[in-house]
């Protein structure tokens, strides 16, 4: 595992997710619309986020799984029994909060409400989300993104309900509430309005927390690249700019091909918007790339038909 993702990528990952932190306690100390009891609440919430990069300190034991080359059903059946008999055994047991709820391969990143916890696997922490050869632009703007968007998810419609400790609990002022609900219903109509295809939108309330993820993740990931590039020279490559390449990075991890049929499916169902959109939503409500660009607000790469709309 340390050939796929060495010591030094890990360190480099873990002062980017001190970055992000950093631009995103700075964002909630100044944020206008919320009220002093609440800012101190999730700044507190903030701070006791628990960080899991690259792999666990303790590996999974599967020596008692056996696995042979006979019957590939038998397998399965074996290895659902083994995970089935693994979580009984934690019935009445104190909760292990260094467990992982991904293997080390997944290319998947979480954020637990319930551990107050971000957690991102080696596995995503490859090309195209992060390479460490790679200049910050290209980093920040892809797996910066990431973390951003999980760190978010603390405070999103659904993350927001849990405290520093991963209990429901209702810490905000019914005022910051009333504040938080009435910015999300906009992001929820914004997304309303997107049609991917013929006759069927996405539905805003379904993803609302995966797109206020989104937007915030992408802010808080810009903000960062820009304190790091903070009294150094803005070298252009390939002719783009930091910022430029920022934009391009994130962009580049959401390509993807989807049936018409995978896509009707997962409009349906799925939390996420499609790949397309979580590129179009975000950067419709970021004046930065508009400037990145040079777009007006008739262009069609740079549209502003929906105002910047920001819960942070």
């Amino acid at each position: 595992m340390q050939e796929a993702f060495s010591p030094q990528a890990k360190k480099q990952a873990l002062a980017m997710v001190a970055n992000l932190r950093g631009v995103l306690r700075d964002d909630l100390a100044t944020v206008s619309w919320m009220s002093e009891p609440t800012r101190q609440a999730a700044i507190k919430k903030l701070d006791a986020y628990t960080v899991k990069i690259g792999y666990p300190d303790k590996w999974r034991d599967y020596s008692k799984l056996a696995v042979d080359q006979d019957s590939y059903v038998l397998n399965v059946l074996d290895a659902n029994r083994f995970a089935f008999d693994r979580d009984v055994r934690k019935i009445g047991r104190p909760v292990d909060r260094k467990e992982w709820g991904m293997t080390p391969p997944t290319v998947n990143a979480y954020y637990d409400p319930r551990l107050n916890e971000i957690v991102f696997p080696a596995g995503i922490l490859q090309p195209p989300f992060f390479d460490p050869q790679a200049d910050d632009a290209v980093n920040y703007g892809a797996i910066g993104a990431v973390i951003g968007h999980e760190m978010t998810h603390g405070f999103d419609d659904q993350g927001r309900q849990f405290d520093p400790k991963g209990n429901l609990s209702d810490w905000w002022t019914p005022a910051d509430e009333a504040n938080f609900k009435a910015r999300a219903s906009l992001i929820a109509e914004q997304f309303d309005s997107y049609e991917p295809l013929p006759g069927t939108h996405i539905n805003g309330e379904l993803t609302l927390g995966e797109n206020i993820a989104d937007l915030g993740g992408l802010k808080i990931a810009y903000l960062a690249l820009e304190r790091s590039l903070a009294g150094k020279p803005r070298t252009l490559i390939d002719g783009f700019t930091p910022e430029q390449r920022f934009f391009l990075a994130f962009a580049q991890i959401w390509r993807e091909n989807m049936r018409p049929e995978a896509e009707r499916l997962q409009l349906a169902t799925d939390p996420h918007s499609p790949p397309r959109y979580r590129v179009l939503g975000p950067l419709s409500n970021m004046p930065e790339f508009a400037k990145a660009f040079g777009c007006t607000p008739a262009s069609p790469s740079g549209t502003l038909a929906h105002q910047a709309v920001s819960l942070w």
